[in-house]
């Protein structure tokens, strides 16, 4: 009997060294990131504009924003549906994604030329001066300014530009109005 517990004591050592040396662990647990899929929609939209199915980026773009719904990564979603439109020929349906662009994320001058475009497509460049001639909010300038530019007239339109550079000059957008300006006064003065 004494060999028996012997023998069992042994076999119950050998598998608990088996298993402390077996380096056993927890498998991953894969954690659905919603983030992560919304940035690999926008990078499969941009793969279908590239390719010009501009329905299905569309749709991957659309995809992303409701996968992010509220954050400064949308604003890119949005303007990336934009591109979409305009590539298409719809400036209508263009419209209200750069605007929500804009909205989600205010401080990329691209958004704005995006925008300016778009409202020139539409032929509400006149109308949308109007609009923005309000001084209530400081980023109205850098909208103004380039209708004005969009409309044919640079001058004024520098003009308002420059104010806004002098009043605003911590935001970030500043620099990219700055270098605006700076190629739209050599282009003005090449002619």
């Amino acid at each position: 009997m004494n060999d028996f517990v012997c023998k069992r004591y042994i076999i119950f050592l050998l598998l608990l060294s088996g298993i402390l040396a077996s380096g056993y662990r927890k498998p991953d647990v894969y954690v659905i990131d919603a983030t992560k899929n919304a940035f690999l929609h926008n990078n499969m939209g941009l793969r279908y504009m590239n390719e010009q199915y501009y329905a299905a980026a569309i749709q991957e773009f659309k995809i992303a924003i409701s996968l992010n719904p509220n954050t400064q990564a949308t604003s890119v979603y949005y303007n990336n549906i934009g591109d979409a439109y305009m590539a298409i020929g719809y400036p209508d349906m263009a419209r209200r994604p750069y605007e929500d662009a804009i909205k989600q994320y205010s401080l990329n001058f691209q958004y704005y030329q995006d925008l300016v475009k778009c409202y020139k497509s539409l032929g509400l460049v006149n109308a949308k001066i109007k609009e923005y001639s309000n001084d209530k909010n400081s980023l109205n300038k850098v909208m103004l300014g380039l209708l004005y530019i969009e409309k044919g007239d640079k001058k004024r339109g520098i003009i308002v530009l420059d104010e806004f550079v002098m009043s605003e000059p911590d935001l970030l957008i500043t620099a990219a109005v700055k270098q605006y300006i700076k190629e739209t006064v050599k282009h003005i003065d090449d002619l």
